[in-house]
């Protein structure tokens, strides 16, 4: 795959939110070392609209990727049968197994990875100590690494973790050495670009 369109689930209703989208996936992807391996990266809102538009994309014959949260655990061989078994979701017949990436358990699970993007983005009153402890960041589910990382941000001045372009403000600051080290979805993916 020389150049590809990413469709990624989420990036809000409007604008500025898809612009803040694109700017946070394009800064790990350049920082993971596939600077020019995406030629779009294409915030989709719901997880139903990722899927549809990375179809209609493969259906004029474009490179394309998904991305998507995998909303929980992965226990299924490969994120193409997780995404049948989670959203019965079948995988297009001219998608490859290397089109397909899961967010393991969700988006701010890699956040998990790297405590000092978070200090750094949340500054004076993080408390570092209130993020899940299990460094398996793939076994923490979605709404505990939620909780945590808005425990960890109330005593600082955004007042706690809010999704929405703040999420891909720390996406952009993300090492994607340590993501990649910590979740074996996020090292596939990479690999895969």
């Amino acid at each position: 795959m020389v150049s590809a369109r990413l469709y990624v689930e989420d990036g809000g209703d409007n604008k500025a939110s898809k612009a803040v989208c694109r700017r946070g996936f394009k800064a790990f992807i350049e920082k993971a070392g596939a600077a020019g391996r995406i030629s779009t990266i294409v915030p989709c809102g719901s997880r139903g609209n990722t899927y549809n538009s990375f179809r209609a994309a493969l259906n004029v014959g474009a490179d394309a990727l998904l991305l998507v949260d995998a909303e929980g655990p992965v226990t299924a061989p490969g994120a193409w049968q997780h995404l049948k078994d989670s959203d019965n979701w079948d995988r297009p017949p001219t998608a490859t197994d290397g089109q397909c990436h899961l967010m393991v358990q969700a988006m701010e699970s890699w956040f998990l990875a790297d405590p000092d993007a978070l200090a750094s983005f949340y500054g004076q009153g993080f408390n570092q100590s209130a993020l899940p402890r299990n460094r398996n960041i793939e076994q923490v589910s979605k709404q505990d690494a939620i909780d945590g990382l808005d425990r960890a941000a109330r005593n600082t001045g955004r007042r706690g973790y809010k999704k929405g372009p703040a999420s891909y403000e720390i996406l952009e600051r993300l090492d994607p050495a340590k993501v990649r080290s910590a979740s074996p979805f996020a090292e596939r993916f990479v690999q895969a670009l």
